[in-house]
């Protein structure tokens, strides 16, 4: 559901089939990477 949410594909989608599991887990991995990413840049901010 996180990429339903972050709005990159419709719900119907993963209804229909028209994404695969490997699609959602490639999408749910570059949402872990950005968010890891945006955590690193606040805290280097907060540092400076």
């Amino acid at each position: 559901m996180r990429p339903v949410h972050a709005g990159y594909i419709h719900y119907t989608a993963l209804k229909d089939g028209s994404v695969d599991l490997a699609d959602i887990a490639r999408m749910n991995d570059w949402l872990d990477i950005n968010a890891d990413n945006k955590a690193r840049i606040r805290k280097w901010e907060e540092d400076q």
